[in-house]
């Protein structure tokens, strides 16, 4: 892989996340004097052999740490971003929704923004994940400590689930409705959003891991499943017959939270360790493929955070690896 610098203004640690189509990135930067800085950089000049990326006007403070974002489909695909604040003083935690127009200086006429805005009273969110399934429209999951929470934005039902242990990590199937939920215990559980119970009966599927578990990504089959641990395991998961199809060796974690990130049309998976190396293997047959070192000396304290697509910047954008590092955004080709 050939990389390129793409260097930004600003001055503070930077954590993206792209959307699905892989034209913006949403960051959450660490600030010096504390706090979180957030905001989208637009990915759909990043076209050979320019390279270029833009920082959408608005940017935003906050004196609260962000513990946890995802992208929300509220009017549209990735209509709005969810973020999860962490209480400070007096102030309680906190999940807010907040639509992409607001980082724009160009937004619709006529539009709005306060009334897309909302805001919901839960403290102390470890993980969040947004439904795409029809049966749970318009929910969004928090993972708390020892309960899972499932809000309805529209009309602000809320279904509380009683855990053993903190939720660390979560997503949504589409196909079904099931939110899994990793756990600092280790467990993987399933929760059927169709039942009502709050007993154990709305646990589907239990897997278990000997550390927590800081990820957790359905494949697109959803008969299979993906996760990474504090002790550096990553393991592919029949959901099926809850048995261990294959693990991919190399990775370093001994207490991080650290994200996967999962490729299927490419066949690869990716993930960043506390060695600040990141690690690509094939999907298929846990094949170390490629092992990169941070373009800056490794620290703890500056771990890359990467976003990898066969198009970035959406329809024939450019294949590749985007890292981000301090106040620098990296870019390594791929073919």
């Amino acid at each position: 892989m050939e990389s390129k610098r793409l260097q930004l203004l600003e001055e503070e640690d930077r954590k993206p996340k792209a959307d699905t189509s892989s034209q913006r990135l949403f960051t959450v930067n660490d600030v010096k004097v504390g706090g979180s800085k957030y905001g989208i950089i637009s990915l759909r000049g990043l076209k050979t052999p320019t390279l270029k990326v833009h920082m959408y006007e608005n940017l935003y403070f906050t004196s609260r740490k962000v513990n946890s974002v995802c992208w929300a489909s509220l009017n549209h695909l990735d209509s709005h971003v969810l973020l999860c604040l962490m209480g400070i003083a007096q102030t309680p935690g906190c999940a807010t929704l907040l639509p992409t127009s607001l980082f724009a200086s160009s937004h619709p006429a006529g539009m709005d923004r306060r009334g897309m805005l909302c805001s919901f009273r839960i403290p102390g969110a470890w993980s969040c994940a947004w439904c795409l399934n029809v049966q749970a429209n318009n929910c969004f999951s928090t993972g708390l400590s020892r309960r899972v929470l499932l809000t309805n934005v529209v009309t602000g039902h809320q279904q509380s689930y009683g855990t053993n242990s903190d939720v660390l990590a979560q997503q949504f199937a589409v196909m079904t409705p099931l939110l899994f939920n990793g756990c600092r215990s280790g467990e993987i559980f399933a929760i059927d959003l169709r039942s009502r119970s709050q007993g154990k009966s709305w646990k589907s599927t239990r897997l278990f891991h000997d550390s927590a578990v800081t990820c957790v990504r359905i494949l697109q089959e959803e008969q299979s499943l993906i996760a990474s641990d504090m002790a550096g395991k990553i393991r592919l998961w029949d959901l099926r017959t809850t048995k261990c199809l294959r693990e991919y060796e190399g990775h370093v974690n001994e207490y991080a939270y650290l994200p996967l990130h999962v490729h299927e049309e490419e066949g690869l998976l990716m993930a960043v360790g506390q060695d600040c190396y990141t690690r690509i293997w094939s999907l298929h047959d846990a094949q170390l493929l490629r092992t990169i070192p941070s373009p800056y000396p490794a620290s703890k304290a500056d771990i890359p955070s990467v976003a990898f697509s066969s198009q970035l910047g959406g329809f024939r954008g450019v294949p590749g690896l985007l890292m981000a590092v301090r106040q620098d955004l990296y870019y390594f080709s791929y073919s």
